[in-house]
């Protein structure tokens, strides 16, 4: 019988932001079908209760979301376009996992994408009250690593990057670092375990220090040593296979 896990340790108190939810503009009160299985799929990826490797069978999908197959077909080719899903002929989809130069170009863009945003923000005249939300969510993001909230702490960990960018207001670049964040995280997940990017929080406000003090060279070299520790970190991932369908909290 098909086993639904339920998601556990809330993100409500902490006001941790689902991934899916840093992806559009707005969030919309009322998505359509489509959305709603692809912002199941990409969260639980996100959140790394659905793994790398791990295949996505429509008919067990259309099961857990109540929906089409028509629906189902729909948000994995959209995942598929937004690289989170993998669409094979005749093998079908699976949860997107890196080739070895795709992580180097992945973490390469990445490097690249938040130097620039580092730049645009040291010279920014409201420097200090825009970064004051991003203060909060690192405070959360400890919070929530010291009570062993382990989905919040992802989260707020994720969201850091994508709203350190959104800062500036610029919504292609915000768009850009997400779609790279989102495909970091599955990077790492095969390769990290459960206590991975435990400093996380530590590094975080290490960078904003650096970048409320204008010191761009000192804020990049912090970010580059960040992002360095988590593609270093990686291990060889496990031959196990995933069983995707504990990842979700919908009910049937």
């Amino acid at each position: 019988m098909l086993q639904l896990k339920p998601l556990l340790h809330g993100s409500a108190d902490l006001q941790a932001p689902r991934a899916s939810s840093l992806r559009a503009p707005k969030a919309t009160s009322n998505p359509s079908e489509t959305q709603r299985v692809y912002d199941e799929i990409f969260d639980a990826a996100m959140d790394r209760r659905l793994l790398p490797g791990a295949k996505l069978t429509e008919a067990t999908l259309c099961s857990i979301f109540d929906c089409s197959r028509g629906t189902v077909r729909a948000a994995l080719a959209q995942l598929a376009h937004d690289k989170i899903v993998m669409i094979e002929p005749n093998r079908g989809a699976y949860v997107w996992q890196a080739a070895p130069k795709e992580v180097r170009d992945v973490f390469a863009m990445r490097r690249a994408l938040e130097r620039l945003t580092i730049d645009q923000l040291v010279v920014l005249e409201d420097l200090d009250t825009r970064l004051q939300a991003l203060d909060d969510m690192v405070a959360r993001e400890q919070q929530a690593y010291e009570h062993g909230d382990r989905i919040s702490w992802l989260r707020l960990s994720n969201a850091f990057h994508v709203e350190l960018a959104r800062v500036l207001d610029n919504q292609v670049l915000t768009e850009m670092l997400s779609g790279l964040c989102a495909r970091t995280t599955l990077i790492i997940a095969l390769g990290d375990g459960p206590e991975g990017s435990a400093c996380s929080y530590v590094e975080h406000r290490d960078i904003l220090n650096h970048i409320r003090q204008r010191d761009a060279s000192s804020a990049r070299a912090a970010m580059d040593h960040h992002l360095q520790d988590c593609e270093h970190r990686m291990e060889a991932p496990s031959d196990e296979a995933a069983d995707p369908w504990s990842a979700f909290s919908v009910r049937r």
